[in-house]
């Protein structure tokens, strides 16, 4: 369990941070300029804040009411940067060399074969990194910081400069790490979609401020926090795939109800985390017949938040699950819709993006 406490100021901005992030991935989540890069700099110790603590039991990284400020290359942390940063005149061979070259030999790490297994790279070796694509040097990057055999890894928006097909492609290896390695992640994101996948812990923040924390399905669930505005509202469900049917779709059990998606590539039973978008669910006061939507889930209406614009958040808890959605204030009102009323959420199978749809982590959220 790390624990992070920080205040640090600059011109015009304050950080003021405290928070814990346990076993798995704690993603740092906000929009930009709330304070997320700043937190993990200094964790790496790239920043030295004015007053903070920074440690996990007796491993302390920084205590300034204790003088204990330790240099960034005693600190064993692994970072991945937006951009892979590797040698360009090494191979991916030799670029993974170098991060094993600092792991301290006592200290207890992950084989080359098994990193270069689980992040799928065994064809890359020979090649240098301008032989290979972002999201392969991605990669090869989280390789090179998992065999320094680190005690924590920073990754601080490692998929935003890829394009969509290569962050497709890499998002299952950070499930794979998130499940298979011991090390605990600090991850810094802005994306929903990365942050319902990946997270066992989220930590919100805004404006150099925690304003929540928890796991991704009871944060976002929540429509007092949204940290990145509505428009990014959406709930995270777990379901297990019940079956694959022979026109394309895949039908899940969430929670005892079906929720059928365009055909998910896992095998009958495989937990899988889900996404929905608040503003692909329209609500109905009564069971709707007769609609191309497949997907049908009644529930009851825990929170509504209107926005400052012409927008409302309507939270209602279903036996899937926490589900939102974005209406207008007008249907709102039109509807009578009130804390405690039955609903029905209607969601299009094809509404679900395939971003944002993922494996379930062994670390129950």
């Amino acid at each position: 369990m790390l624990d992070v406490s920080l205040r640090h100021k600059f011109a015009g901005f304050t950080l003021d941070a405290h928070f814990t992030a346990p076993a798995g991935v704690t993603v740092l989540f906000g929009r930009s300029g709330s304070g997320k890069t700043t937190i993990v700099n200094a964790v790496a110790g790239l920043l030295m804040p004015q007053t903070g603590r920074i440690a996990a039991g007796d491993w302390v990284l920084l205590d300034t009411d204790r003088t204990i400020r330790l240099k960034p290359h005693k600190r064993r942390i692994g970072y991945v940067f937006q951009e892979a940063r590797l040698f360009p005149h090494l191979t991916v061979r030799q670029n993974l060399a170098y991060g094993a070259w600092f792991a301290p030999k006592s200290a207890p790490r992950e084989s080359m074969s098994r990193v270069v297994e689980m992040l799928g790279i065994g064809p890359l070796l020979d090649r240098r990194p301008g032989a290979l694509s972002g999201g392969e040097r991605q990669r090869v990057a989280i390789g090179r910081a998992l065999l320094s055999a680190p005690r924590l890894i920073l990754a601080d928006e490692p998929l935003a400069a890829l394009d969509e097909a290569r962050k497709a492609e890499i998002l299952p290896y950070f499930e794979r790490l998130r499940d298979e390695v011991s090390v605990p992640i600090l991850y810094v994101s802005h994306s929903a979609s990365e942050v319902a996948r990946l997270a066992t812990t989220v930590v919100a923040l805004d404006a150099g401020r925690v304003v929540a924390q928890g796991p991704a399905h009871a944060v976002l669930g929540d429509p007092s926090i949204l940290p990145t505005g509505a428009r990014d509202a959406g709930a995270v469900l777990t379901a297990r795939v019940a079956r694959h049917h022979d026109d394309g779709l895949t039908e899940l059990d969430a929670g005892g109800l079906p929720l059928f998606l365009p055909r998910v590539r896992a095998a009958p039973e495989a937990q899988l985390r889900i996404r929905i978008a608040a503003h692909d669910v329209i609500l109905s006061r009564t069971r709707p017949e007769g609609l191309s939507a497949l997907n049908i889930l009644p529930g009851t209406i825990q929170d509504i938040r209107a926005g400052d614009g012409p927008g409302t958040i309507v939270a209602l808890d279903t036996a899937a699950g926490r589900v939102l959605a974005r209406i207008t204030q007008r249907s709102a009102a039109a509807m009578a819709l009130e804390v405690g009323a039955t609903v029905f959420a209607v969601v299009k199978t094809v509404s679900v993006a395939s971003g944002d749809i993922g494996g379930g982590a062994k670390r129950q959220s």
